[in-house]
């Protein structure tokens, strides 16, 4: 879980609940809280906040460069991510778990690639017993800042594409005040929709493009 990382790609296959939730928490809480919204979950209760309406950086971005994380930006976001990949191959027990993307998010669909599909999931939250959680989350809190309106409306055209290909049910993200919640399940905890089933597999093959990247995982 850069696990915002850790969100969202063409996948077919389920992401664990654990790994969902924590996906969506690091996008709706602060992204300045521990410096990005990348290998932690936040939990200081704050939000992020869209950029301001004529595109002027954040004060954080003024600070830190461009997309940069209050410890050194992308380059230590990836860095992060590889110690939590190198996690996975040891302590998780994932030895085939693949390098994250040049930008640092990790690859999903290579992650569901090599998800067993009879075991427990550990490929996809945090390895054996979650032993790689603690390098997840310090992933997650370096994710250089996103663009919240760009975020949703790459969500928002993502979910009407679910719907278009046959998954009626799929949710439309919300955005209010500036906070992003992602669409899909109404209610992630009690899920409506078969992500296992083909057509499901198809809408998110066909969707997938829609989704900006880092976001792959988060609906």
């Amino acid at each position: 879980m850069s696990i915002h990382s850790v969100h969202t790609t063409s996948r077919g296959g389920a992401r664990p609940l654990f790994t969902t939730l924590l996906a969506t928490s690091v996008l709706v809480v602060c992204a300045a809280c521990g410096g990005g919204d990348g290998g932690g979950t936040r939990q200081s209760g704050e939000v992020a906040s869209a950029p301001p309406a004529d595109g002027s950086p954040s004060g954080k971005d003024r600070e830190g460069g461009e997309g940069g994380g209050k410890a050194g930006g992308k380059s230590a976001f990836f860095d992060a991510q590889m110690t939590y990949v190198r996690c996975m191959r040891t302590k998780g027990g994932v030895k085939g778990f693949p390098d994250p993307k040049l930008s640092g998010y990790l690859d999903w669909a290579r992650i569901d690639e090599i998800t067993d599909p009879n075991g427990r999931g550990e490929e996809q939250k945090g390895g054996k017993n979650g032993a790689c959680g603690p390098e997840l989350r310090d992933a997650l809190n370096l994710e250089p800042e996103r663009n919240a309106q760009k975020d949703y409306e790459s969500m928002l055209a993502h979910a009407k594409c679910m719907r278009e290909h046959g998954v009626s049910k799929f949710g439309n993200p919300t955005m209010s005040g500036g906070n992003v919640l992602p669409g899909g399940e109404t209610n992630p905890a009690d899920p409506t929709m078969d992500r296992d089933s083909p057509a499901y597999k198809e809408a998110r093959e066909a969707c997938g493009d829609k989704l900006l990247d880092g976001l792959d995982g988060m609906q």
